[in-house]
């Protein structure tokens, strides 16, 4: 069994910083994330994640950016489909170049309760939050991960605890078995997705919002969670 864990920057994320090595066999850090824990083995970030707040990649380190997980994240549909926050990016790179039995995502679950800490390191800017044609239902584009690493033999699971968007199995003792869904709806939702034909080859997307109809994105949408 090959895990890759792949780590947020929700307040709980910090936890992560005094677990054992033992049992993962990559660390995927998801932009400030690499500050949890020095012995993360990529780092991933976006075109404008500030300079400053980069990592430096040491021995056997690596940085990934959108030169590498545009490319990745187009092998599965697009951000369209996928949807484009940084934390289904990551799981679908790892999916593509990592190709891993199980992904265990934690301190990912785009939860902002109003009042509330957002990020282990201060204020942030909740990226799911914003107003953005593909993030309509984070739970659909959860569930069409989840679908689409199961067809490759990975199962995505959830360490963290408490409220969440993604609707992944919980804890480790859930990574020995795949998820079961409807092999039929989840073809339906791939048909459609084909016919639709929202590819962006670049991955951005938000430079041709035009060609999308929101509406036909919600209905793909009921047609994941459908799948689960």
């Amino acid at each position: 069994m090959s895990v890759v864990l792949i780590l947020g920057s929700a307040p709980i994320a910090v936890q992560a910083a005094g677990w054992s090595r033992d049992g993962f066999d990559a660390i995927v850090a998801i932009n400030n994330a690499h500050r949890i824990r020095p012995d993360w083995d990529y780092a991933i970030f976006p075109w404008d994640f500030a300079v400053e707040r980069r990592p430096v990649a040491n021995d056997g380190q690596h940085l990934v950016t959108e030169a590498e997980f545009v490319p990745a994240q187009n092998a599965y549909g697009g951000f369209v489909y996928a949807g484009a926050t940084m934390a289904y990016t990551a799981a679908y790179w790892a999916l593509a170049v990592l190709r891993p039995t199980v992904i265990a995502m934690f301190g990912c679950d785009m939860h902002y309760p109003a009042g509330a800490a957002t990020h282990f390191y201060g204020a942030g800017s909740p990226d799911p939050l914003r107003d953005d044609i593909t993030l309509r239902s984070l739970e659909a584009k959860s569930a069409r991960l989840m679908v689409l690493a199961a067809k490759q033999g990975c199962a995505m699971i959830n360490l963290s605890q408490g409220p969440s968007r993604l609707i992944f199995p919980r804890g480790m003792e859930s990574a020995t078995n795949l998820p079961r869904f409807d092999p039929v709806m989840a073809e339906a939702a791939l048909r459609y997705e084909a016919d639709l034909n929202y590819i962006s080859p670049s991955g951005r997307y938000w430079e041709e919002l035009d060609r999308f109809d929101p509406a036909k994105i919600d209905a793909l949408d009921v047609m994941w969670l459908a799948t689960v």
